[in-house]
């Protein structure tokens, strides 16, 4: 079980590791055009049109990071025939809007099928062509199947169905709904929950309430200053490689783009997302009793001018950050004497 866990957490680190460059390029790229496009309504290019081939050029970027990742996991698990269906169903994964998480099962997915492929016993005259033509193309179409009618469609049901629920809550308890709103937004990174969360709060800005938006706002930078910071702290717990990514993560969340944590997220789930979740419900909550309200839709620091109660937003975005580090460091250190003592 233990050396299964271990492959596991390989093939994630093999397909972060290659998705790492193209998180930090495009998150960059724009965090820069955003913040010198910033206005009381969100960035805005129309009068920018340097600054919107720079927002592009990013963007092209970051839509390269879900086939990557998938792409790479599955050539972790099954080496080059795994990597057509891999990159197809991360690309899926983007299209489906089924965010880093729904990249990885793919990839895996991918990985997996394309390993029960290579064993089908075949003709001698077939074997040559099977890993650059057969195997790519059955493994792409039942990978593209699943990408697009089985996760497709729930996705967009959960969307809207969570849509409804938390219009339901927004005139009730103001501290649930932004508990809820910060464990929604850090949850998945930019992914479809993620995505609920942000899009109601952008409504709610045309309806005069701010304050969603202001809960959403300071939930969504803490994801990747928290664990940047967390590769400061400790860095002897980190790669190289993690501290390169963590010092991108913090450039990205202090523009506000939650994706600078997926790297984290995308290696080691099971302790990253609690800390990020549990950091980003503590800022929203905290901005949320704070009353700040945030007239643009968008969040972290750069919003800064266009935010009701800044020194609260402010406190609610550093204790945040300071949780999801805490937390981050916390359960990276005891995995680490934990892994010693199994060696050791």
């Amino acid at each position: 079980m233990l050396a299964s866990l271990q492959k596991l957490r390989q093939h994630l680190l093999t397909g972060v590791s290659y998705a790492i460059p193209f998180i930090a390029c495009g998150g960059i790229l724009i965090a820069l055009s955003d913040a010198f496009a910033m206005t009381p309504s969100g960035p805005n290019f129309s009068h920018s049109p340097h600054l919107k081939l720079v927002f592009d050029i990013g963007s092209a970027s970051f839509a390269l990071m879900f086939p990557v990742l998938a792409g790479y996991i599955a050539y972790s698990i099954a080496g080059k025939p795994g990597l057509v269906p891999g990159f197809l169903g991360g690309y899926l994964a983007g299209e489906v809007r089924a965010g880093f998480i729904g990249a990885i099962l793919a990839g895996l997915l991918a990985g997996y099928v394309v390993e029960l492929l290579k064993k089908i016993p075949v003709s001698k005259y077939l074997r040559p062509i099977m890993p650059i033509l057969v195997i790519p193309i059955v493994a792409g179409a039942f990978i593209g199947v699943v990408m697009i009618k089985v996760l497709g469609a729930p996705i967009a049901l959960f969307m809207e169905h969570a849509n409804r629920a938390l219009q339901s809550m927004s005139t009730g308890n103001d501290v649930l709904l932004a508990l809820l709103l910060g464990a929604m937004i850090a949850v998945d990174m930019g992914g479809p929950v993620n995505k609920t969360a942000f899009f109601f709060g952008a409504a709610m800005i045309s309806e005069g309430n701010y304050r969603i938006m202001g809960a959403c706002a300071a939930a969504i930078c803490t994801p990747p200053l928290g664990m940047g910071l967390a590769t400061l702290v400790r860095r002897k717990l980190w790669s190289v490689e993690e501290q390169e990514a963590g010092l991108a993560a913090i450039a990205m969340g202090l523009i506000g783009i939650t994706e600078g944590a997926i790297p984290f997220a995308a290696a080691d789930p099971i302790r990253v997302i609690p800390s990020v979740v549990a950091g980003s419900a503590v800022a929203a909550v905290i901005a949320m009793i704070g009353g700040v309200g945030d007239h643009a839709p968008h969040g972290g620091p750069v919003v800064l001018p266009v935010v009701d109660h800044r020194g609260v937003y402010i406190v609610a975005i550093l204790v945040g950050t300071l949780v999801t580090a805490a937390l981050g460091t916390l359960l990276k250190l005891r995995s680490t004497v934990a892994n010693k003592e199994e060696r050791g």
